[in-house]
Parts: C-alpha cells; structure tokens; sequence
C-alpha cells in the first residue's frame, strides 16, 4: 500500500480470546481510503499479524478519544464489546485517558473502567428487541430472538451446543434473507453449572471466534426478557472465559445501564512492517 508511513507501532491484545490490532492513529499515518484494505492485510492470519479485527484510535472533540473499528474482512462495524475492552486498557496504558473514561464509537459513546485487567464499559442501550421469531434454516424450524447491542444480533437457545455446526449453521442464519441486507451475528446458547454457554458467528469475521462482547450481552439481556436469568449474568465464551453482564430496570427492554465485565489482556507490542501488507 502506497504512501504509508512504515513500520507502524502497533499493540495485540486479547478480550477472553477476541484478538485485536490496536494502533494509535492521532497522528494519522494512512488515508481513510485506505483503513478498510489495510485492515483486510495485516488481520489475515498466517500471513500477517493475524486478528478478529483492527482499531485505529482517533482525536475526539467529545471524548478522551474516538475509534475507528474493522472486522477481519475489511467492513467497518459501529459495536465490539470485547474490542471495547482492550481498547480502554490500552488508552490507559499510553496515558490516552485515565481508568474512567468515554470514547467515541459509530454507535454511540461508551464509558469504560480500568482496574489490571479487569475492564468494565458501558455498552450503548439495546434496542429492536425481537422474541420468538421462527426461521427455516438447512431444513429445520428454528426459534430465534433478536437485539441490537451496537450490532445487530440472533440469538438462538440450543440443548447441545458442543456438537453444533456453528460455522454452517451460523453462515446460513447470518445471511438469511430476514436479516437482509446487513445481515446478522449469530449467537448459539447453552446452559451449563457457571449459567450459561456460547458460541457466535460473527459477521464480518465469518467464522467462529472465541468470545463476542456484544453476543454476550445480547444473550444475558435476552436470557433475562425471557425468565431464565436476571442481572448479573455470567456467560461462558468458547475461549472459557467468563464474562459478567449487568443491567438496570424490572423490564429488559427498556434498560439505559448495560455493563460487560471481563478481561482485557495485552499479548505482545510490535511493529508492522511493508511484509506484514504483502499479498
């Protein structure tokens, strides 16, 4: 890529296994042209750093600061509740911000704490809360709920969820034409001893991945309109990893105090180099 300023310092950080590039770009070092194909380069896996999804954070006239956030395939998302997570860590950390903070995102402003490794944020209010929605899918009849948790998510409660073909399935619902033409995250829920237990298809990503902050509160928010849970909920990734979803208010729908609790962890700091774009 062209007119870039090489090599680019950049951090790798985990939220409960959603693995993230994370680059301070207050002083900008690309075009916006150019984000999403960058984004596309250096999160493929094997052949570059390999990531869920890459986060440039920005100069805010609101905020501490403001991010611009991209899936793996180069499409820019408003939400990332585990990306949430590890970008406050590092804001902190760079002394972009203090352990209380608000950042700018597409969907709305969000309010973090720092404490070590446990962050904790603010997610924007839900909205478009949909229940009991059948689909057909590869076949069968399925019971889906729906939520806008920055993102749009379905959730679906299954009895075995080891067993799932979570990738066929969960590209079938993503792209089904009821969530057209934006599409959908796909969240698959189990229960177990801890509470509860899933497994999402992230758009944009498109495959598994090991943890989802904004499926996570999708569910716990979801779980508790339905009767099988009320505040807090502890759910558990596919990486093992708990998360704790709080929230506010008798009637879910209407909750305005949504928090995601979990760890933000920093696996290495390096520098990309022209290789890390070659394709």
């Amino acid at each position: 890529m062209r007119n870039i300023s090489l090599p680019i310092p950049f951090w790798k950080m985990s939220g409960a296994g959603n693995d993230f590039i994370i680059i301070d770009h207050r002083h900008p070092i690309m075009h916006p042209e150019q984000m999403a194909e960058f984004a596309r380069l250096v999160c493929r896996r094997k052949f570059s750093v390999g990531a869920d999804g890459l986060f440039l954070i920005e100069h805010s006239d609101r905020a501490d600061f403001k991010w611009r956030f991209f899936n793996a395939d180069g499409s820019e998302a408003e939400m990332c509740g585990n990306g949430a997570r590890c970008v406050a860590r590092f804001a902190y950390m760079q002394g972009i911000a203090a352990a209380r903070m608000r950042f700018e995102t597409l969907a709305g402003m969000i309010d973090a704490t720092v404490a070590d490794t446990q962050v904790t944020v603010r997610m924007t209010p839900p909205h478009s809360f949909r229940f009991d929605r059948q689909l057909e899918v590869a076949g069968q009849m399925l019971m889906v709920h729906g939520v806008d948790t920055g993102v749009p998510h379905a959730v679906i409660f299954v009895d075995d969820i080891d067993t799932l073909d979570v990738i066929g399935l969960g590209r079938q619902i993503r792209r089904h034409p009821a969530f057209a033409p934006a599409g959908t995250n796909v969240d698959f829920v189990g229960h177990a001893m801890e509470g509860f237990r899933i497994r999402t298809y992230e758009r944009g990503v498109e495959d598994e991945t090991m943890a989802c902050g904004t499926g996570v509160v999708a569910v716990a928010l979801i779980a508790a309109a339905k009767g099988y849970a009320g505040s807090p909920v502890e759910i558990v990734t596919s990486g093992g990893v708990a998360l704790t979803v709080y929230f506010n208010g008798e009637q879910v729908e209407g909750a305005n105090q949504v928090l995601l609790k979990g760890p933000a962890h920093l696996i290495y700091q390096g520098e990309l180099t022209a290789e890390a774009l070659v394709e």
